[in-house]
């Protein structure tokens, strides 16, 4: 039986050894991720630091995170919040109310910004 030869240690064993694979990876798709995202890199650091990954995997990553650990994170915190500042301007945008508009287009129409025709236009748009 091959499920009775495998023992409890040999589980836990493999569990860990998929698990080193599954960070190792992870660890792997983020330093091209950086790579490829770094504006600060020329392209031919970009070439040079995915050789290295690429012909000695381990070593490279490993000085990757040695040599540009904290601009891996400064790029993130950019990147959160970038879409961090696109999600509450969407969120502002979403929320204004059609009665909202509709009272900013009446004044702007009482203050003689726009004509009548525009004003039907806009208030179209704004209730569709």
């Amino acid at each position: 039986m091959i499920a009775g030869d495998f023992q409890l240690g040999q589980v836990f064993l493999s569990m860990l050894y998929f698990f080193l694979f599954f960070v190792w990876i992870w660890l792997l798709i983020s330093v091209f991720g950086d790579i490829f995202r770094s504006a600060d890199l020329s392209g031919w650091g970009k070439a040079g630091w995915t050789i290295l990954v690429l012909v000695l995997p381990y070593f490279g990553v490993f000085v990757y995170l040695i040599a540009r650990g904290g601009k891996m994170h400064e790029h993130a915190i950019e990147a959160a919040q970038a879409q961090d500042s696109a999600a509450r301007a969407y969120i502002r945008e979403a929320a204004t109310s059609p009665a909202e508009e509709l009272a900013k287009l009446a004044d702007l129409k009482a203050s003689g910004v726009i004509d009548e025709a525009e004003f039907q236009k806009l208030k179209a748009k704004a209730l569709a």
